[in-house]
């Protein structure tokens, strides 16, 4: 079993900054975020491999966010700028132990976190 928690969700408000964390037991082949915000299906947004650190984002995102990861404390960040209400939603970190590679959906991904609350008013 492997654990990943979440954290630095918070309201903040549109053009503000958040970084988001994700600390896992095990380190993975690659690490994802993804949200869901109320009434949508989880979206990818952002996954990292652990090896080389190639990353991979979704359009909405690109030039916005950055994802990266610390391999000493085996923590996975989402620095998320230029925040618009179209953001708010709970986060969730995801990691993937099968494919050698990023993963962009979400039955890709093996473990989950339990997400955390962006929320981003005008």
């Amino acid at each position: 079993q492997v654990q990943l928690v979440e954290s630095g969700g918070g309201s903040v408000q549109a053009g503000d900054a958040l970084r988001l964390s994700c600390a896992a037991s095990r380190r993975a082949y690659s690490m994802g975020w993804f949200r869901q915000a109320p009434g949508t299906e989880r979206e990818f947004v952002a996954a990292i491999t652990w090896s080389d650190g190639s990353t991979y984002y979704a359009d909405p995102v690109k030039g916005r966010f950055t994802i990266s990861r610390d391999n000493v404390k085996n923590t996975v960040y989402l620095q998320m700028n230029s925040l618009t209400r179209e953001d708010t939603a709970v986060f969730y970190c995801a990691a993937n132990f099968r494919a050698r590679s990023v993963v962009s959906y979400r039955n890709g991904m093996d473990y989950w976190g339990k997400g955390t609350l962006v929320t981003v008013s005008s």
